[in-house]
């Protein structure tokens, strides 16, 4: 008798949810005109109805279709992520998208069909089930990165995003089918147990298994040295996207590591650990090394985010109560410095010139003062000063590590993050201390003025009053 599958619908409530106002958003678009303020409620509604659906499970975890799907604290936490992300990529879009001619209503579906996948990807707990949450994620973002048919830059940039991503999900796929052909199985829990029973085989086709997966993910996540197309493509793609693809996609991404390397592959601690520790100094050294000699200020948080994904990649390598905890901190505490930066570039932006030029923000504080003590508090927090967030999160990272005694490591870090100061305090030096170069021609539009003053909430309230949130990432933790 064969057993009936474990269907269970309800744990894919966000996902379903999501997809059909994702569909809804698609079909609805053939029934207006130009203006798609109508499609942007219906996916802010969506994106609503996802987050309260999450909470649609009781006794976590719950396993479903064959152990290969789980909602458990941990994912639901990255629903919120997720649905916050995009909820104010999408608040950025709605003044933006007009002034720039993308009148496209598929940018808000794709949008939510990238969400889609990221809830995937930080549910997955099957090779497969990541690497379906991997691709839809990804082919989303090849699409929204060159949104803007009648840009070089942004055709530029999703192209060299495509070829080398492609690149990336074969080295992703290679690793995983030698991690299966090793093991036998491609649930992460099968893998465990077929480690454990190992006694003593060689290994040297899964550790190598290993590697490609590290190289795979690398390139997702923009870490070092698999960075090389990030700066490209955060310049030429439109600034609420480049904003999107540096918080929500990294996140999941980076869950779906952890879940592999401390649910899956946990057993081979020697093989995994060092090859990572590397990657992330590589990318918070890199990074900050990049980011110093930008003029730009999209291609210098494209460095900057490498960097940070260094500060992650630490987290997934530590191995205690605190690693998966702080790695959620830390991200959701990047979601408001992104968000907030992208919210000012777009507010400083001018029609048919972004601005995007540091020497542009020179004298910003004579004009608009308020405005340069917002994007002078998003850039001490993204370096790490406290009373801000940014300083919560790395604190809470760091002392992650060093719980597992990987002093070099965070050293290196606390290192790399006093580098990362001269950057962004470049920036401040000009907006305070420098006169200004051109006439500033600010858009205080409601809606984008909204994403910065949500934001600067989040690193304040995070910073001064982080243990409620604190208190929920712990009960999210995998360990």
């Amino acid at each position: 008798m064969i057993a009936a599958p474990d269907i269970d619908l309800v744990s894919l409530a966000p996902v379903l949810t999501l997809s059909a106002f994702g569909f809804a958003v698609l079909i609805w678009d053939l029934f207006i005109g130009k203006d798609k303020t109508q499609l942007i409620y219906i996916s802010l509604l969506g994106l609503f109805l996802t987050a309260v659906t999450a909470f649609s499970k009781s006794n976590l975890p719950v396993y479903s279709f064959t152990n290969s799907y789980v909602v458990d604290n941990l994912s639901v936490f990255c629903v919120i992520i997720f649905t916050l992300s995009s909820g104010l990529a999408i608040l950025l879009s709605a003044n933006y998208n007009p002034e720039k001619g993308i009148e496209i209503g598929e940018y808000y579906c794709l949008i939510l069909f990238c969400t889609v996948g990221m809830i995937v990807l930080s549910s997955a707990v099957d090779l497969i089930l990541i690497f379906l949450g991997i691709e839809v994620v990804s082919i989303s973002l090849y699409v929204l990165a060159g949104i803007r048919r009648d840009d070089l830059k942004s055709n530029e940039a999703a192209l060299k995003y495509f070829l080398l991503g492609a690149f990336a999900s074969g080295f992703l796929l290679y690793g995983m089918s030698l991690i299966y052909g090793f093991t036998g199985t491609t649930n992460l829990k099968g893998i465990m147990a077929a480690i454990s029973a190992m006694d003593g085989k060689d290994n040297s086709f899964l550790v190598l298994g290993c590697i490609l997966f590290i190289v795979g993910f690398g390139f997702k996540v923009a870490a070092a040295p698999f960075h090389m197309w990030s700066p490209d493509v955060y310049q030429g793609a439109p600034s609420p996207i480049t904003a999107f693809m540096a918080v929500g996609p990294k996140a999941a991404s980076l869950v779906a590591m952890f879940r592999v390397f401390h649910t899956g592959i946990g057993g081979l601690d020697g093989s995994w650990e060092m090859p990572l520790a590397v990657v992330a100094v590589a990318s918070m050294t890199l990074g900050n090394l990049g980011a110093i000699m930008q003029t730009n200020i999209k291609r210098l948080l494209a460095y900057s985010s490498i960097s940070h994904v260094g500060y992650l990649l630490m987290a997934v390598i530590a191995k205690n109560s605190l690693a998966s905890s702080s790695l959620l901190f830390y991200m959701l505490t990047y979601t408001f410095m992104v968000f907030g930066v992208f919210g000012i570039i777009i507010i400083l932006g001018k029609k048919g010139d972004e601005n995007l030029e540091i020497e542009g923000y020179c004298g910003l504080s004579n004009k608009y003062p308020l405005l340069a003590l917002a994007m002078a508090m998003f850039m001490l927090s993204l370096g790490g000063l406290p009373p801000l967030a940014g300083f919560v999160a790395k604190f809470y990272v760091f002392s992650a590590v060093l719980k597992e005694g990987h002093t070099i490591l965070v050293t290196i870090a606390v290192l790399n993050s006093v580098i990362s100061f001269y950057y962004y305090l470049k920036i401040i030096v000009n907006m305070y201390f420098k006169d200004a170069n051109q006439e500033f021609q600010p858009n205080f539009q409601p809606l984008t003025l909204l994403v910065v003053i949500i934001a600067l909430v989040g690193i304040l309230d995070l910073g001064i009053f982080p243990g409620p949130i604190i208190s929920l990432a712990e009960n999210a933790s995998l360990f």
